[in-house]
């Protein structure tokens, strides 16, 4: 087993391999935020390809564009420069809040993505009673948002993510607000849901330990202007734990690399 192998990915996959086998490309995307003295070049040139199933991580310091880059991804907003492009239609987005409806249930909310596709009645109910399996969350489909930890609102929120059928996933920190426990809890939910259901995930987050645990391929970006600095995939056999030697290794390794990354933007 590899614990740390840096990746160059070749650019000379036949074209109809790469079609067929790609989720997300973001090809040579430049975002640019305001004009004159006051622009931010925020991401400069970033060129990512996601395979189908993937589970990817994307990791930088604190202003780097890592949000940025999912929210154009997402179709939230669009690059300055360059192109993205997501199979399989718009992706779902899952945020660090879980933002549920309050005056909903948590059948309602989940339900609530196929409600505005007009998926039929039936379908939807049986959906949801799916999803809330999926999640360990059947029976608490009649209550309300406040009535649940938060561990339990987050769980609502993937539900609700995975209701709308996408074949792509983001999720930006979506943990990152929840105690050590029930985020470990949580990374084993995600993994198993991600094996279950072969979703690709575009998974941003500051913790690198995290990364590791999740992610088939971990990719940073430098500090201001986002650039893809360095790439990994995780070459380590799963269930993966965070306190597992293989885990803290690979990790303060990148973590290595991620404090040179900042150390030189500080020299700029």
């Amino acid at each position: 087993m590899s614990i740390l192998a840096l990746t160059t990915r070749s650019s000379s996959r036949p074209a109809a391999l790469t079609a067929s086998h790609v989720a997300v490309s973001v090809d040579h995307v430049t975002k640019i935020f305001g004009s004159g003295p006051e622009r931010v070049l925020a991401l400069d040139g970033i060129d990512i390809e996601v395979s189908r199933g993937e589970f990817l991580c994307v990791v930088g310091a604190s202003g780097c564009g890592k949000s940025t880059l999912l929210s154009l991804i997402a179709g939230l907003d669009k690059p300055s420069f360059g192109t993205v492009t997501v199979s399989g239609g718009r992706p779902a987005l899952m945020f660090q809040e879980a933002a549920l409806l309050p005056w909903l249930d948590v059948a309602g909310n989940v339900s609530l993505p196929m409600k505005l596709q007009r998926v039929p009645r039936a379908e939807r109910d049986a959906r949801v009673a799916e999803l809330l399996r999926l999640v360990h969350l059947d029976g608490f489909a009649g209550k309300r948002p406040h009535e649940l930890s938060g561990g339990m609102r987050q769980r609502v929120a993937l539900a609700r993510a995975l209701a709308q059928r996408s074949p792509v996933l983001l999720m930006d920190e979506p943990f990152a607000a929840l105690d050590a426990i029930t985020r470990d809890v949580l990374h084993e939910d995600i993994t198993r849901i991600h094996a279950e259901t072969g979703t690709t995930v575009v998974f941003v987050t500051h913790n690198v330990r995290e990364a590791v645990r999740l992610a088939d391929r971990i990719v940073m970006l430098s500090s201001r202007p986002g650039r893809v600095a360095s790439e990994w995939d995780v070459d380590i056999d799963r269930p993966r734990r965070l306190e597992s030697t293989d885990v803290a290794a690979f990790a303060a390794d990148i973590t290595d690399r991620l404090r040179e990354e900042i150390g030189r933007h500080g020299r700029h």
